[in-house]
């Protein structure tokens, strides 16, 4: 990948992610991106979908926190 991949924003508001970026991630048509203001700029993260996070929290008990009341 380059190292200097850039877009540059439209008057629609639209940014277009640079092809060699979205090979290097996998990223495709219709993925969900969050948007984290961080600083000056802003942290382009992938939705995971929720088919992807079944079983992530299997085993875990909801009482016995530190951090929570009761």
């Amino acid at each position: 990948m380059r190292t200097r991949n850039t877009a540059k924003l439209s008057s629609k508001h639209r940014i277009s992610i640079p092809k060699a970026v979205r090979a290097v991630k996998r990223w495709r048509a219709g993925q969900v991106f969050a948007f984290i203001p961080k600083g000056e700029g802003v942290l382009l993260v992938p939705v995971p979908r929720r088919d992807a996070l079944l079983g992530l929290a299997r085993g875990a008990k909801p009482t016995g926190y530190r951090d929570r009341a009761g």
